[in-house]
């Protein structure tokens, strides 16, 4: 959360139990074992996955490029 916080400028909604984190509509979720970092848009109870990145050691990595991602969209 602290990484996210630091990427992104702001302070995230915290998810299923520190896995995921909201902010605004988009969800940043931990999966496949903690290997892949999942961007998600949320449309009410719909989700819209727009991109996975590889975690390989430092979150920041993939935070940043899904910072940019969402900056580009």
């Amino acid at each position: 959360m602290l990484a996210v916080e630091r990427v992104f400028g702001v302070r995230p909604r915290l998810l299923d139990g520190s896995r995921a984190v909201q902010i605004d509509d988009v969800r940043l979720s931990l999966e496949a074992g903690e290997n892949e970092l999942c961007l998600i848009r949320m449309h009410g109870a719909l989700a819209e996955y727009l991109a996975v990145y590889e975690v390989r050691g430092d979150i920041e990595v993939p935070l940043l490029q899904a910072k940019e991602f969402l900056a580009n969209a």
